[in-house]
């Protein structure tokens, strides 16, 4: 086996890369629905929606700060244009979205997409031996899914 620097297998390291990548993607992607939603939010919900959504995208612009520089930290290259966040994301795009319900709905599901590739990773991680990554996952995980349960209580789910 031949390792990196911080004691990891280079391919597993080099997968975990390419993985976390995907999620930076993805990342970029709810980010910016997240800055839309902020901005085109409509209606008798706007001023709690608005703050909300604000609380979300300033978040999601620390994880991907700390996705960033864990790719870093593997020895990878993080991507870093918009052609590359769009061919590697999941995240459905929201675009001209006022409505309250649809604006959560679009933030409930691009959270569940999210949390698919986290757990990918987290079992990458762990037989990787990659505590870093492991946690960073872990707290993610749990952070949205606190935030699902929030929202689909305030759709009434």
């Amino acid at each position: 086996m031949i390792e990196t620097v911080l004691g990891l297998d280079k391919k597993d390291s080099a997968n975990l890369v390419d993985n976390l990548n995907g999620l930076l993607s993805n990342f970029q992607i709810y980010y910016q629905n997240l800055r839309g939603l902020h901005w085109n939010i409509k209606g008798k919900n706007f001023f709690d929606l608005h703050n909300k959504f604000e609380e979300l995208y300033t978040g999601a612009q620390v994880e991907i700060d700390d996705i960033a520089e864990r790719i870093l930290t593997l020895q990878g290259k993080p991507l870093h244009t918009f052609t590359d966040y769009i061919n590697n994301s999941s995240v459905p795009v929201g675009k001209d979205i006022s409505n309250d319900e649809k604006a959560v709905e679009l933030v409930v599901n691009s959270l569940s997409e999210l949390l698919k590739i986290e757990r990918v990773i987290l079992n990458l991680s762990d037989e990787a031996n990659d505590e870093g990554t492991n946690a960073m996952m872990s707290d993610l995980i749990s952070e949205q899914e606190k935030t699902i349960w929030m929202l689909n209580s305030w759709l009434g789910k």
